[in-house]
């Protein structure tokens, strides 16, 4: 541990073996969405209806990765196909109010474990961590050249 690189590694990996301290559960268990759902609701969510192209611009899997993921959505009721604005044979997704519930569901306890373990952290520190956070998020977005909407 003689790099500060090294000590932020061994400490990212903590909360994943803890999760179920703070409330994070596995995605895939008792009818929470699965971790690709999750994840593509919550950019749906952020950035408003996406084609199949736009959320693979924004993700990096192929077309047929994403199409088997969007079908298990449109499936579970929690996406639904709307023509796109600007015309043509496009397609996008959005969510649903089903999916609105269940990605508020499934982040909820998330939410109230992260602040049942920062209890004792001052406001100022939970701001600064969020900051951080999201400079090392913003980070890696810049390296990968894929932005994502931040609140």
């Amino acid at each position: 541990m003689d790099k500060p690189t090294h000590l932020i590694e061994f400490e990212s990996t903590l909360p994943g073996r803890h999760a179920h301290l703070y409330g994070l559960r596995s995605r895939a268990a008792g009818g929470h969405l699965d971790r690709s759902a999750y994840v593509l609701l919550t950019r749906i969510r952020m950035h408003g209806p996406m084609s199949i192209g736009q959320l693979s611009e924004a993700f990096g899997p192929d077309a047929s990765t994403l199409n088997r993921q969007a079908a298990a959505m449109l499936r579970a009721g929690v996406v639904e196909r709307i023509p796109a604005p600007e015309g043509g044979i496009a397609r996008k997704f959005r969510i649903t109010e089903e999916g609105e519930r269940r990605l508020d569901a499934d982040r909820a306890p998330d939410v109230e474990g992260l602040e049942r373990v920062m209890e004792e952290w001052s406001p100022e520190d939970v701001a600064r961590f969020a900051a951080y956070l999201e400079r090392f998020d913003r980070g890696i977005e810049r390296r990968e050249g894929r932005p994502w909407p931040h609140p």
